[in-house]
């Protein structure tokens, strides 16, 4: 079977990093499960604010394989539930965040249009035909980053700061014993390496992969949704598109619409889900249902296509543009559309980060943050649950 790159399609990032090899531990103070946006940034912020305890990231597969990686790059404020209790600005936290550990993410926050098919702007520079005549109706705060240059930044302020990042490194069971142990199956070149580790807290960080691990199977949904890229375009077709701004968007009603430019002038659309599989067939773990989709084939090509067929659709001007890429990505709903960031139900020792919702590209390094606060006893968890 193909690594699960291979099967959802190759994004327009990369992951300019690679973590040393090290030996995994016997004992840590700290366990981070997931090597994404969260768990990168708990292990960065739990080192500076604890330097003298033991940090591991465990990673299934290589950073950036899972959602962090396969995202779209759109910044967005608040959760998608709107503001908590709480959250504070999350796209002022974010901006202080990348600041404090030297990331350069090629942001951009000059606003993000929203989209409908009625009540639209009296001066729309968008209008695409979608079900409908797709307009703008107003300007919220957000903008873009580069996912791959968040990973990579994550990554290297994590490990400079004394914490262990192992990629390959598969949680297959936890027993909530104090302290917890955690059962991982570590993939060598020429060996399966199987291990246990003992820790003296654990974060599960691992959004829409583990859901039984994590004690979520019941309490959220696993999605895989999908993305293409096109070729850059010209100035003139750009200003014909109506994105001569370089703003993104996202629509407000259905059928769902997003997209950004790249750097290359390229443009970034994306919409379509298709469910996790389920039944005796999935692992025991919950991590490998949505891994069993290959955007080549069956449900997975078909929302592709449905995607590109949209695209051309929508303007003229993007009729017989080439698309360069086209991958899927996970994402995970939960009830209310709110994150999940609680101590597991089973140990005070395991805490819970996940379920953004599409939001989690700025929301999961804010949260991140907060993560390893709260796991140091400085700061409380949210009432949000």
């Amino acid at each position: 079977m193909l690594c699960k790159t291979h099967l959802w399609g190759a994004p327009p990032w990369t992951v300019d990093f690679r973590p040393a090899r090290r030996a995994l531990p016997d004992h840590v103070d700290f366990a981070i499960v997931g090597g994404g946006f969260s768990g990168l940034s708990a292990a960065a912020w739990l080192r500076r604010l604890a330097p003298g305890r033991s940090v591991i990231v465990l990673e299934s597969a290589a950073l950036g394989d899972g959602a962090s990686g396969r995202t779209g790059g759109m910044a967005l404020g608040e959760t998608a539930a709107g503001p908590l209790p709480g959250l504070g600005d999350v796209l002022a936290g974010y901006k202080k965040i990348l600041r404090a550990l030297r990331i350069d993410a090629g942001i951009e926050l000059s606003g993000v249009w929203e989209l409908g098919r009625s009540t639209p702007a009296k001066r729309s520079p968008i209008a695409w035909s979608d079900s409908g005549d797709l307009k703008v109706v107003r300007l919220v705060s957000g903008g873009t980053v580069d996912p791959g240059r968040v990973l990579t930044g994550l990554a290297r302020a994590a490990e400079k700061a004394g914490a262990r990042i192992v990629e390959n490194a598969e949680v297959r069971a936890i027993d909530f014993s104090d302290p917890p142990r955690l059962h991982i199956r570590r993939k060598l070149r020429r060996r399966i390496q199987h291990k246990e580790i003992r820790a003296g807290q654990v974060l599960f960080a691992t959004n829409a992969s583990s859901l039984r691990l994590s004690g979520l199977q019941a309490s959220a949904v696993p999605r895989l949704t999908f993305a293409l890229a096109t070729a850059p375009l010209s100035a003139a077709q750009l200003k014909a598109i109506g994105l001569s701004s370089r703003r993104p968007f996202y629509t407000i009603d259905f059928p769902y619409l997003w997209g950004r430019l790249l750097d290359s002038n390229g443009v970034i659309f994306g919409a379509g889900l298709v469910p996790a599989y389920v039944g005796a067939r999935s692992s025991k773990s919950g991590a490998h249902d949505l891994h069993r989709y290959d955007v080549r084939y069956g449900q997975a090509a078909d929302r592709l296509r449905s995607l590109e067929s949209r695209v051309r659709n929508l303007h003229t001007a993007l009729a017989s543009v080439p698309i360069t890429h086209r991958w899927g990505g996970p994402i995970l709903f939960t009830e209310k559309m709110r994150p999940i960031f609680r101590w597991h139900p089973r140990s005070k020792q395991v805490m819970v980060l996940a379920g953004y919702n599409g939001h989690g590209v700025v929301l999961s390094v804010y949260l991140g943050k907060w993560a390893a606060e709260a796991l140091l006893a400085f700061r409380s968890l949210p009432s949000w649950h």
